[in-house]
């Protein structure tokens, strides 16, 4: 969606704001600019032009680009880490039907947060290493490693492989993710569609596991 003239907003925001409505007024604002260029792409100039405030405000408020960048990379790590764990978590649902869950929370995040996942999913680590997408991603992966461990025990695998799993798992969603949001206006794959898709190919490919995998081909030397 086009950002609005910076005269345009400019105009709305010379009607007074409480402390707090400014506040979030260059929150948003930032996360459009950031999403666009990057947290070294923007200045604190062009925060404040698209606000239509002074440049002292931004500082006023966050101390300067990189504390704005941490505030907004904060609310969207939670937003998605709140998402996926509510759905990972829903209670009596089968396994297949936590990964469509935890699937298509990721997607309806992707769809609702465009802007945000381009942040995490490029540079959140720049001020808040903690808050990296790997970080985020490692995270869900220990939650669902929970839910393949029991599985694993019960259908005779090894148990010790669940956190190997759920890291492909999670990754495989993510990166898919990421290119349906990159993709999805020239193919016009419907979300509900892909995700039916992943849930095929990770559903699909666990109920045929292996229970002690080699490999076909001869590698070219031993590691």
């Amino acid at each position: 969606m086009p950002t609005a003239p910076v005269t345009a907003r400019a105009r709305r925001s010379r009607v007074r704001m409480t402390r707090a409505e400014r506040r979030e007024q260059l929150i948003d604002v930032a996360r459009a600019l950031f999403a666009e260029r990057g947290l070294e792409g923007t200045s604190v100039e062009e925060i404040a032009a698209h606000a239509g405030v002074s440049k002292p405000v931004v500082y006023e408020h966050f101390g300067g680009k990189e504390g704005l960048y941490a505030v907004v990379v904060d609310r969207e790590v939670r937003t998605l880490h709140d998402a996926i764990r509510t759905a990972i978590t829903t209670p009596r649902a089968t396994p297949r039907g936590l990964i469509e869950l935890g699937t298509l929370a990721l997607l309806d995040y992707i769809d609702d947060h465009p802007n945000g996942f381009r942040i995490l999913s490029r540079d959140s680590s720049a001020t808040s290493p903690e808050g990296s997408f790997a970080t985020i991603l490692s995270d869900i992966g220990s939650r669902v490693e929970d839910l393949l461990g029991d599985q694993f025990t019960e259908r005779g695998f090894d148990p010790d492989t669940a956190p190997l799993y759920s890291q492909m798992l999670v990754g495989l969603v993510a990166l898919a993710g990421q290119w349906w949001m990159d993709t999805r206006d020239e193919l016009r794959l419907p979300k509900p569609v892909v995700a039916a898709h992943l849930v095929n190919l990770a559903w699909n490919g666990m109920r045929n596991l292996e229970v002690a995998p080699t490999l076909h081909v001869h590698p070219r030397r031993n590691d």
